[in-house]
């Protein structure tokens, strides 16, 4: 005799699968050949920007809609330069080179590392460096507050560095790495010392139970939306906000000691958004910010501003690399527009980042593992 609802539960079963079949093929159609609902892409963005955190799904949804819009209107401004056949990465350069007026290396005259002056200055704001309590003060049982501040490409690069550090032996106990970037959010969104972006780097603060006296280094990644004119238009713009960006922080955070400065990756795959020149150009204007800083200028006086370094340059020409490193960024490297990074792209700039601060002499003794 069959058992008691053997036959009910073997039709629910093929029931459940056959829905589950029916399911996924509907899913699958979606993602590949649905119309694109713009409406529901501008609502994905404006939670994107406001700092919440998309699924895997409405991420790749976000992404194939930002593509479709870049493929629909692929003409790049009329103030927008052409890139040249060549861009030289700016830590290739010699002294002797270069472009437009500008000389080569990160720290200016062919120099990829900071001038003695500078480093002896960096090595005592390291020394002041250590684990704080939330009010401000040394205590074994703090904590040492690292963040992010910068635009939609930055938070998903930091956020995977996040993930690989916490899980690396090499990275110190007492570091506490917050991820306070944003997407939509470039350095012109930060300039107001009002500006919203401030306040959701607060409430994530709050989250990850770090002050704002703890926090003691930052990582800006210089970037604005849709530059367009000449290095000395777009790049002095960029220059002036993060320079506010620095005064914010720098009264927000009253123990931030060191800002290390990076620029875009290699911007030759996306639209207008930040395409070449002007991702390449992006690392003059923090090089004018460190080096006014090396000449003494009073707006990046240690009232004003935390101590300015690079961080790892990450800007490569492509396929083409540089002579420095084996660095590359192939179009995998990017999502649907070009623009923001794939998988592995934010891998790579994590694996940069945890590469640096754990070797560079000017990193290596808050970052590091003993």
């Amino acid at each position: 005799m069959r058992a008691p609802g053997v036959s009910s539960c073997m039709k629910l079963s093929a029931l459940l699968a056959l829905f589950l079949v029916i399911g996924l093929g509907s899913l699958c159609g979606q993602s590949v050949n649905e119309p694109i609902d713009f409406g529901k892409a501008k609502r994905l963005h404006q939670r994107r920007q406001q700092g919440e955190t998309l699924t895997a799904e409405e991420q790749a949804y976000l992404q194939r809609a930002l593509a479709a819009r870049a493929g629909r209107s692929g003409a790049r401004p009329a103030n927008q330069r052409k890139a040249p056949e060549r861009l030289p990465p700016l830590c290739d350069m010699t002294a002797a080179d270069r472009y437009e007026g500008e000389d080569g290396g990160l720290y200016g005259a062919g120099q990829n590392t900071p001038p003695d002056a500078h480093r002896k200055a960096a090595l005592a704001q390291l020394s002041r460096i250590r684990p704080l309590n939330a009010a401000g003060q040394p205590d074994d049982k703090g904590t040492i507050g690292f963040v992010a501040i910068s635009m939609s490409n930055a938070t998903q690069e930091f956020s995977k560095f996040k993930q690989v550090a916490d899980q690396s032996p090499r990275k110190s106990p007492k570091v506490t790495i917050v991820d306070c970037a944003q997407g939509g959010q470039a350095m012109a969104e930060w300039a107001p010392p009002d500006a919203r972006p401030w306040a959701e780097a607060k409430r994530r603060l709050e989250a990850a139970r770090v002050s704002p006296q703890q926090v003691q280094v930052a990582w800006i990644k210089l970037a604005n939306k849709t530059p367009g004119g000449s290095l000395q238009e777009h790049g002095r713009k960029l220059e002036r906000d993060t320079l506010a960006v620095l005064h914010n922080a720098r009264a927000l955070f009253p123990n931030l000691r060191i800002a290390y400065l990076g620029s875009r990756t290699y911007g030759g795959y996306g639209g207008a958004l930040n395409p070449e020149p002007y991702a390449y150009e992006s690392a003059y204007a923090a090089r004018w910010l460190i080096q006014r800083q090396i000449k003494g200028d009073p707006e990046l006086s240690e009232s004003k501003s935390p101590l300015l370094l690079w961080g790892p340059y990450l800007w490569a020409e492509g396929t083409k690399g540089r002579k420095l490193d084996k660095l590359v960024w192939e179009r995998s490297d990017f999502g649907g527009d070009g623009i923001h990074p794939s998988d592995s792209g934010r891998m790579k700039v994590a694996n940069l980042l945890l590469d640096f601060l754990t070797t560079d002499p000017l990193a290596k003794p808050w970052f590091a593992k003993p």
